[in-house]
């Protein structure tokens, strides 16, 4: 799913940047940043997109297991793991104001679009209900930090928050008949 999730992002920002500059300057590309010696891989030219982080949603988190109804079974299934990445669009150019005309569409891309729902986005992953798109605001000494657990050198960047990215185990955790009847004496006095 969060391969989707981030393919679907790019190819958006990318129809984006095609309507807006013809692709003048580049598009955006998912990958990695560097290697491992700290070498740029990603493209030149181009916004280079890459996962940083991954956290759990903990203020929507559900412990028990979902029931489900399953050719006439009732199906217990784990419960959904809720998540939050956090993604880096960096423009790696050649002519800095080209990059920074490009992190210009991208901020403002994010800005018109904060929101993806299945029904507006048909391309969106059946699977991911929606995405929601958070700029991140570092301080200097976070984005230090970025840039060295990176390992490359600072280009022009921005990070965003993409959030409630589902995930869930399909399969039961248990197996029973469907309740049919209810038998008790329920608040009679």
């Amino acid at each position: 799913m969060i391969d989707q999730a981030l393919q679907f992002l790019v190819s958006e920002l990318n129809a984006f940047l095609l309507a807006r500059t013809g692709l003048e300057f580049g598009k955006a590309e998912l990958g990695r940043l560097v290697d491992d010696t700290g070498k740029w891989v990603a493209k030149e030219n181009q916004v280079a997109v890459a996962l940083l982080n991954v956290e759990e949603e903990r203020a929507l988190k559900t412990h028990t297991p979902h029931p489900s109804l399953v050719g006439g079974r009732q199906v217990m299934l784990a419960p959904e793991l809720k998540l939050n990445l956090h993604v880096i669009f960096a423009a790696n150019f050649q002519v800095y104001s080209q990059g920074l005309r490009q992190l210009s569409h991208v901020l403002t891309f994010f800005q018109a679009h904060p929101l993806f729902l299945q029904d507006e986005y048909p391309l969106l992953d059946a699977k991911l209900d929606r995405l929601a798109v958070d700029l991140m605001s570092l301080t200097y000494e976070q984005l230090n930090q970025v840039w060295a657990f990176i390992g490359g050198k600072q280009v022009p960047s921005v990070i965003y928050r993409v959030r409630m990215i589902t995930l869930r185990d399909t399969e039961p955790h248990s197996i029973q008949p469907p309740v049919t009847t209810i038998v008790g004496d329920f608040g009679r006095r």
